[in-house]
Formats: structure tokens, C-alpha cells, sequence
């Protein structure tokens, strides 16, 4: 009896043309994609639901009372921004609010002047927010959620703190997960939660993305409740395979409207990069091949480039740390978690860099479409995870 052929799999470079696989029969584990989404009137029509939901929580409509000064935060990347915006802009018109007394604030601090302080830590340090979020009389905290599997699975994303704190405490927290990495992220959390307490956070919208940038789900209520909530509705993203391969395909996530607002100080694309590294490396063999696709323009960094030349990873974070530089501190942090996640497995990039930037960093170049295919083609065993940045793969 003749095997039976696996169907072939379109892969999104983010260029004009996909890349076309074709596993060898029996060879492929999983095929794993995101949820489907919704685009344009149906995501506004979506987050008009969420928002008007009196089962859940309280409606957004009922958080407010005319002459209120509204303050909508918008928190990293979000899809379909326009539509979610405008859901939540003309719910609080419904609930006779002024146009004209609804800020919307997208963009972090630029200098202290434009912060306020808010209340003391539990070190009884000040804590500064974005000036606008402190004097408004409700804020609607409204971000994206995603996990990052080069964290572990917790995305620091789409979250009041610190995205609109002052560039010090911004920088605070990427020193201390570039210092201590996962162990860092208790205390952040807890700060996170201390903030919104304190600046009266009760209308909380989080959004997943679905597909391509789409708009797969939005939660809406208090921020525990949604925070479990919104876990529930991006498992989608959370596959499950059978077991490792020898090879895992990865493809990368287009960037979302905004995206950058919510990052850490100094991150560039290249963080997408050592997500989807993180995801793959969950579900491929300890001495696998990882295989990147996506668009990367962005380069490294001299603190990955000098880690990849042989300098001990310790003590160039240890060196970035004490230059104080935004940059150099945020390139140390994705050194030290893309090299935790890769391991002894072996990376091939089909990327926007250079042949010679790639051969420098002693990773593989794929130099067309047809060598992905090849590598997919030979392959014992095969998983591929599309927009696996946003993934959080396991085996089960």
C-alpha cells in the first residue's frame, strides 16, 4: 500500500511570496497555527459585546458618570486598533460622556515633567505614572496579551506598569530581569498589581490577536478576573504536540499597530525573534535545528554579537548593566534569554540580514525559499509553528 502524502504547508515569510513545505510522509508532528480573528466593523462589534457584558462584570458604561475626565490607556500592540478604539470611545459617549473629556494615551512618558507621583512602594519609594492616567478621573486600561515563551509564558506587555512610569523605572525593570531573568518577574508582578490598585483600575479590556494581526478575543471587567480570563481565551495559542522534532519551522508575527509602545526601553524587532527562538526550542530535540523565517531587519546587537564570539555571557550582562545605556541593557536581557532558550540546538535563519551578519554569529543561512524547503523536505520529524512569537507550544 502506498503511504499517504502529507499535504503541502504555506508558510508567511512577511515578504510577497510564502514558502511552500512538503514534509516527507510520516514525518510531520504538528502543524500548529493561531486562532482565527475578526477584522474591521466585526472587531469593533466584538469589543462593543465585551464591553457591554453585564455577566461578566460590570458593563464599561456603568464606570462612569457624565463630567468624568476618561482616560483610555492604551498598552502595547493591539489588533485592530481603530475598531477597538472606537468600541470603547463610543460606549463612553453612550454613558454621557464628553467627547471632549476623553483622552486617548498611547505613548509612554517622555520626561519626568510629564509624570506624576502616585503613592509609595512597599520599599516606600515614589512611584510615578504618565501625568494624564493620575489626574483622570477613570482610566480604561485597554492592551493586547500575548504569551512569550522566552519568559516562560508571561508577556510584560499590554500593562499600566511600566509602560507609562518614568524612563528610570522602565529601565529598573529591564536591569532586573537582565540581572536575574524569570526570577525577576514576581516582584514586577507584584508592582503591576500595586499599581493599578492604587491609581483605582476597574475597567480593564485585554485583547488577543488572532491570525495575521486579527482580533481573536476581547475581555473586558476588574483586572484579576480579566487576567484569568484572557489566559482562557489565547490557549489557542498554546498548542500541544506529541512529542519533539528534529526540526522545528518558525515563522515570525507582522507587528501590530502600536507595538512598540509597550516593549521594554531599547527593544527592537529582534525580540520577536528570540520569542519564536524560545517557542521552537519547547518542542524541538536538544541538539535539533531551529529554523527562522520572518522578516528581521534589525541586527543583533554588540551584546549578542560579542556573546556569539565567545565573551562570558555573565559578565557582558554584568558590563551592560553598569553602563546604564537603554540599549546595551535591553540587548543584554534578549542575549541572555535567547541563549537560555536555544541551547545546543542548531539555528537556520531565512531573514532580511545579511548572508555575512549570519555567518558572523555562526548560525545558518538559508538564502532562498527553496533551502527551507529542503530542510523541511529531509527531515525525520517536523513541527511547524506559525507566528511563533506569539506561541507557547508544549509537549503532551
Amino acid at each position: 500500500m502506498a503511504s499517504r502524502k502529507t499535504p503541502s504547508i504555506s508558510l508567511d515569510t512577511g515578504g510577497d511570496e510564502p514558502v511552500t513545505l512538503s514534509p516527507r510522509g510520516g514525518a510531520l508532528i504538528a502543524d500548529c497555527r493561531g486562532p482565527e480573528g475578526v477584522t474591521g466593523v466585526a472587531a469593533d462589534d466584538m469589543v462593543a459585546v465585551a464591553i457591554s457584558d453585564e455577566q461578566r462584570a460590570p458593563p464599561l458604561g456603568s464606570h462612569v458618570v457624565p463630567d468624568d475626565r476618561v482616560v483610555i490607556a492604551v498598552s502595547g500592540g493591539i489588533p485592530e486598533r481603530e475598531p477597538v478604539v472606537r468600541a470603547v470611545r463610543r460606549c463612553l459617549e453612550m454613558a454621557r460622556i464628553a467627547a471632549a473629556d476623553i483622552t486617548l494615551v498611547d505613548s509612554a512618558p517622555e520626561s519626568d515633567a510629564d509624570t506624576a507621583y502616585l503613592a509609595a512602594d512597599e520599599e516606600g519609594l515614589p512611584c510615578y505614572l504618565a501625568r494624564s492616567l493620575v489626574d483622570a478621573d477613570v482610566v480604561v486600561a485597554v492592551g493586547g496579551f500575548s504569551w512569550d515563551a522566552s519568559l516562560g509564558g508571561r508577556s510584560l506587555e499590554g500593562e499600566l506598569w511600566p509602560t507609562f512610569s518614568r524612563p528610570e523605572s522602565r529601565q529598573a525593570v529591564t536591569c532586573q530581569l537582565a540581572r536575574r531573568g524569570r526570577l525577576a518577574l514576581p516582584h514586577w508582578r507584584t508592582e503591576m498589581q500595586q499599581i493599578d490598585w492604587n491609581l483605582g483600575v476597574t475597567a480593564n479590556l485585554r485583547l488577543v490577536a488572532g491570525r495575521h494581526g486579527t482580533l481573536a478575543a476581547a475581555v473586558f471587567g476588574l483586572p484579576n478576573g480579566v487576567r484569568r480570563a484572557v489566559r482562557q481565551a489565547a490557549a489557542a495559542w498554546r498548542p500541544t504536540v506529541a512529542r519533539e522534532a528534529a526540526v522545528t519551522i518558525a515563522s515570525l508575527s507582522r507587528p501590530l499597530a502600536g507595538q512598540a509602545v509597550g516593549s521594554l526601553a531599547g527593544a527592537t524587532g529582534f525580540e520577536a525573534a528570540v520569542r519564536a527562538v524560545a517557542a521552537a526550542a519547547r518542542v524541538t530535540h536538544e541538539e535539533g535545528t531551529i529554523c527562522l523565517v520572518g522578516r528581521l531587519t534589525d541586527e543583533p546587537g554588540v551584546i549578542f554579537s560579542r556573546w556569539r564570539q565567545g565573551a562570558p555571557l555573565q559578565g557582558l550582562v554584568h558590563e551592560a548593566v553598569g553602563t546604564k545605556d537603554p540599549q546595551l541593557i535591553a540587548n543584554a536581557l534578549q542575549t541572555r534569554l535567547f541563549a537560555r532558550a536555544l541551547g545546543d540546538r542548531r539555528l537556520v535563519v531565512f531573514t532580511d540580514l545579511d548572508e555575512a551578519i549570519v555567518e558572523d554569529l555562526e548560525f545558518g543561512y538559508a538564502d532562498s525559499p527553496e533551502d527551507v524547503a529542503r530542510l523541511a523536505a529531509k527531515a525525520e520529524s517536523l513541527i511547524v509553528l506559525h507566528e511563533a512569537d506569539r506561541m507557547l507550544p508544549g509537549v503532551g
